[in-house]
């Protein structure tokens, strides 16, 4: 299956949109070589601003210039991104419910060599915490980039989540990306799995493997994963006999948790994978930590199974 790094994909669409958009900024806290905001400093450098590592100063120029009329774009790790201005992001942008672009690179624990410091497990539930706040995890580069484009008709802050690895492209060019709208992946009977980012993969691999046994799964990509639409998740759910959430994330505030406060009405049993109140660690692969962490194929295959069973 082909692959592309959704790094570069951001980089080069926001690029584009500049180009398009005079009312597009970027602002990056020392990282544009890891962002791929670099190419917009190196075409267009009147509307990049290197901050430093200076988060909350990053997000309150942010701030002013969305007041301004501009459609920043703010650029740092996700785990720096969603922690260290968390007072900016809250009073600043999103009390205001200003057009602010937050996007965290390197997300989940896909930055591997770096460690605990690097890897942000809690960065959905911290954004999706917050009023007014979108929270957006793209499955792969061709959503990616609809998202970014996307973006630009948005009113209120968004949060958008990059994955730092390469990862298969699962999605149509063709396919239109709405904010706030689900994208089933395959249909299946028994179980409905809604996964989110690079767990969607996770899932459609499970999928196949279940399938040689008679168990039909449906996988649906949430990658909008605030806001929840309670009636699209009752939709794909249909006469499943369960739900199974997949996400990179933990599962206190994430997917999973999002997904059971929306239906927590319903009768509907859920099970989810995801990190158990844990922090990462240091790896040689991103794949080395799925791996440890439970973040497999198998493991959605054993919560589906202990659903029908």
């Amino acid at each position: 299956m082909d692959k592309e790094n959704l790094r570069e994909a951001y980089g080069k669409e926001l690029l584009k949109i500049a180009r398009e958009d005079e009312r597009v900024v970027a602002l990056d806290a020392d990282l544009c070589g890891s962002t791929m905001t670099s190419l917009l400093e190196k075409e267009i450098p009147e509307r990049f601003f290197e901050m430093g590592i200076a988060e909350a100063n990053m997000v309150s120029v942010a701030a002013g210039l969305a007041l301004a009329g501009k459609i920043p774009f703010v650029n740092s790790f996700s785990v720096f991104a969603a922690g260290q201005p968390y007072n900016q992001i809250r009073q600043g942008v999103a009390l205001a419910n200003l057009n602010v672009r937050i996007v965290g690179s390197s997300c989940g624990l896909s930055d591997a060599g770096d460690g605990a410091t690097h890897q942000s497990i809690e960065d959905v539930a911290i954004m999706r915490a917050i009023p007014n706040m979108t929270v957006i995890v793209p499955v792969d580069a061709e959503e990616t980039r609809k998202v970014v484009r996307a973006s630009l008709q948005h009113q209120g802050p968004i949060y958008i989540r990059i994955n730092r690895s390469s990862l298969p492209l699962l999605t149509d060019p063709q396919t239109v990306f709405s904010i706030g709208k689900m994208n089933p992946m395959a249909e299946g009977s028994d179980v409905t799995v809604f996964a989110a980012g690079i767990m969607v993969n996770q899932a459609l691999q499970a999928r196949e493997t279940l399938a040689k046994e008679g168990i039909s799964i449906g996988v649906v990509n949430v990658s909008t994963i605030k806001p929840l639409d309670k009636n699209e998740i009752l939709q794909y759910t249909g006469n499943a006999k369960g739900i199974v959430t997949a996400e990179e994330h933990s599962i206190i505030g994430g997917l999973g948790s999002a997904i059971a406060e929306a239906i927590s009405d319903q009768m509907i049993r859920i099970k989810m994978v995801g990190i158990n109140n844990q922090f990462g660690q240091s790896a040689s692969s991103h794949e080395e930590l799925l791996e440890y962490y439970h973040l497999t194929p198998q493991e959605i295959i054993t919560k589906v199974k202990t659903l029908l069973n």
